[in-house]
């Protein structure tokens, strides 16, 4: 009897641990492919990163609720150590390109990103982002351009609708350009709530929203920024999930990047941790929605950076950044929840996302 009842806790155990990951918790049976899809980048977070955002932050990570995880090679067509807008124009249109080209192939083809093709489809869309939404990773998502600091011809290219709700930096490329347009006025003809705060974007009851809120990039948390990604994110969610045919929306945590060329390990954790409570946002509502899966990954690393000590107890950190500050050539980390996460556990290509998306959406 007690061997019987050993191999019988061994099993629950077994079954516990590595059957079905994603627990449904209404007791209905979890579809096997999401209605909606959130997709996070980590502009430059690599494992490191996320490391000394577990060992910093109080309470653990909401990324360690993510039942698979697994791995994205980053290269480019021209390059081993990718750029952003290589990187982002991957993942957003399945297809290397050169480094410095947005939502283009390396011969300057354009390509249909997985906003656009889920807007045709009849999905709602957005794009959310701490840097401008005219910067290379949420560009590579909307726009078409060989030189990804062309931001005032990339501003264009929000007009064509693709995007439903964009939340970011950015203004003066829209408002303050060297041809005189305010393109603010062709997005308020095209059904767009303009706003410029943060107050004001939450106010919104708009199924289309341009929320350019501030005239460049954004603050850093350091510099104040601290939960506005979440909420954000939670209007975005708000709107996009009043659209009956589902979403697809992606945010991008910038300034993990930038703390890593600055070879700045606080500027690095606190923008970690930002990008983390955005998720925490977003894993809460596919926890309840059960129909949503939530994808979180990286362009790329930045800074070569390693953790070379700390103390558990205090919650510090020992770490080293490569000499020049600049983006490496590693794998980066690749997180998943909800229907269809198990597509994305084991080593990836960065231009795998694109066909899974649209796979597990059921478009083309």
């Amino acid at each position: 009897m007690k061997i019987k009842s050993v191999k019988l806790f061994a099993i629950i155990f077994v079954l516990t641990v590595f059957g079905s990951s994603w627990v449904n918790t209404s007791g209905a049976k979890a579809p096997k492919k999401p209605r909606n899809i959130i997709l996070f980048i980590g502009d430059g977070m690599g494992t490191a990163q996320v490391s000394a955002g577990m060992q910093v932050k109080s309470g653990s990570l909401f990324l360690e609720l993510f039942p698979y995880a697994g791995f994205s090679k980053t290269f480019s067509a021209d390059n081993y150590v990718t750029d952003s807008a290589a990187g982002g124009t991957a993942i957003s249109c399945g297809v290397k390109t050169r480094n410095g080209m947005i939502g283009m192939g390396p011969d300057s083809t354009v390509l249909r990103s997985i906003i656009e093709i889920a807007h045709s489809n009849g999905l709602a869309t957005g794009i959310v982002s701490t840097s401008a939404v005219t910067h290379a990773t949420p560009a590579s998502f909307v726009a078409h351009n060989a030189g990804r600091g062309n931001y005032e011809d990339i501003a264009k290219d929000f007009l064509s609708g693709t995007v439903d709700v964009f939340i970011g930096g950015g203004e003066n490329h829209f408002r303050k350009r060297a041809d005189g347009a305010d393109l603010t006025l062709d997005l308020k003809t095209k059904g767009y709530d303009v706003v410029y705060t943060l107050d004001d974007l939450k106010k919104s009851g708009s199924s289309k929203i341009a929320g350019l809120l501030s005239k460049e990039h954004m603050p850093s948390v350091e510099a104040g920024r601290s939960g506005m990604l979440t909420e954000m994110v939670n209007k975005a969610i708000e709107t996009l999930s009043r659209d009956k045919d589902g979403f697809f929306l992606m945010v991008e945590g910038s300034m993990i990047d930038w703390g890593g060329h600055d070879k700045n390990i606080a500027y690095v954790v606190s923008e970690m941790i930002d990008l983390d409570d955005a998720i925490g946002a977003a894993y809460r509502y596919a926890d309840q929605n059960k129909q949503t899966l939530i994808v979180v990954t990286a362009d790329h690393e930045t800074g070569g950076l390693t953790l070379t000590g700390g103390n558990v107890a205090d919650k510090s950190l020992h770490v080293n950044f490569i000499q020049s500050g600049n983006h490496t050539a590693v794998m980066v980390p690749v997180f998943s929840f909800g229907p269809g996460a198990e597509k994305f556990a084991g080593i990836l290509d960065n231009t795998y996302f694109f066909g899974e998306f649209l796979n597990l959406l059921k478009i083309k």
